[in-house]
């Protein structure tokens, strides 16, 4: 008979944290500087991944530091100053701040839901993804994306609500004879023939990664993608929602990823995160348009959603701060000159290569 009072283990790790897998012994960092992580073995790591994609700007930024200090010691709320400085970048309107991308796709869910309330839409219900996406980990999250093996222990508790069509992925499912006009005409058409399927008056919401994370590999669309994936949207009065919490702040050589795309005007709601708080502190915002606030202003005036640390204070500071650094040291346009500079390396050095299939 097994003594539940303690906890049997084969492996003796040292560790009362329940992590991820109980059979390994996770690295033990003791500081991180930089680009670099150092261990307590004395070894010292490069930070590849910028941990969980996070550490735009590294690790012990002193900039950063210095201003969650500050506002460790003030009562000032930092989130007003933090959502003019990101709405002023695009036309969006306002901002919802959370502690985590996975918070700011539920706080998504629930805003489009609302919208179409407000707008007296009941009957609009369902939501349409991507397959091979990813959008958190969260019950809500979990069902608007398509990642199999994490959905896989709850699907009893998933909705019937939420629907997936294909993904753009050139690589992969663009026939050998088709142009990237076809290509994307092919996609237009199935998202409006789930619609068709679902009942385009029961439809809140389309959500996809403006450019797909590690469910897939950094996968961008083909150009003129989301342009029409925007087109069925609004032909339908569905709302066209934008997930940049991975690829989003900076990262592909413009603030925003969509900014590349050739849209007539932003996504009505865009959701952030990761890099926005860099690493320092746990942050994510949901964006919405002028049009989406106007609908609540006329309607009841209020969002029923909420978080305990919802626009905290010194998660709202970091990321101020954070983005203040980006700019003054000219790290958006260094990252796309980099990016085309390694693109060119890539493609020289493997471009030919026999088990290289795709550079992206």
């Amino acid at each position: 008979m097994i003594d539940n009072t303690t906890v049997v283990s084969t492996d003796a790790i040292p560790s009362n944290v329940f992590h991820r897998s109980l059979t390994y012994e996770p690295l033990q960092a003791v500081r991180a500087e930089g680009n670099y992580i150092y261990l307590k073995d004395g070894r010292k790591l490069l930070d590849g991944s910028s941990g969980a994609a996070v550490s735009s700007l590294g690790h012990g930024n002193k900039r950063v530091i210095a201003a969650i200090l500050d506002q460790l010691q003030t009562v000032d709320y930092a989130a007003e100053e933090l959502a003019s400085e990101i709405t002023k970048e695009t036309d969006m309107a306002r901002v919802i701040f959370v502690s985590g991308g996975s918070e700011a796709i539920e706080s998504a869910i629930k805003l489009a839901r609302q919208y179409h309330l407000e707008n007296k839409q009941p009957e609009r219900v369902n939501f349409i993804a991507r397959q091979q996406s990813y959008h958190g980990n969260t019950l809500g999250a979990l069902g608007l994306c398509s990642h199999k093996p994490r959905r896989a222990p709850f699907l009893p508790y998933f909705p019937t609500h939420f629907h997936h069509v294909s993904p753009c992925f050139a690589y992969h499912y663009k026939l050998s004879d088709e142009s990237d006009e076809a290509y994307v005409k092919r996609l237009a058409d199935e998202l409006e023939a789930k619609f068709q399927e679902l009942g385009p008056h029961t439809v809140a919401a389309f959500f996809a990664e403006t450019i797909v994370g590690a469910t897939s590999g950094c996968t961008p669309a083909v150009p003129g993608y989301f342009k029409a994936m925007r087109e069925v949207c609004d032909r339908h009065g569905a709302l066209f929602v934008l997930d940049e919490i991975m690829c989003g702040i900076g990262r592909t050589g413009k603030m925003h990823a969509w900014q590349w795309e050739d849209l007539s005007s932003p996504p009505d709601i865009q959701v952030i995160g990761k890099g926005l708080g860099g690493g320092y502190a746990p942050l994510a915002a949901v964006l919405m348009s002028a049009k989406v606030v106007n609908v609540f202003l006329a309607g009841s005036g209020a969002f029923i959603n909420g978080f305990t640390y919802q626009s905290h204070a010194v998660g709202c500071r970091a990321a101020l701060e954070v983005l203040n650094v980006m700019k003054e040291d000219g790290l958006i346009e260094q990252c796309y000159q980099r990016g085309l500079f390694l693109e060119k390396l890539l493609k020289e050095q493997l471009g030919n290569h026999a088990h290289v299939g795709d550079i992206r």
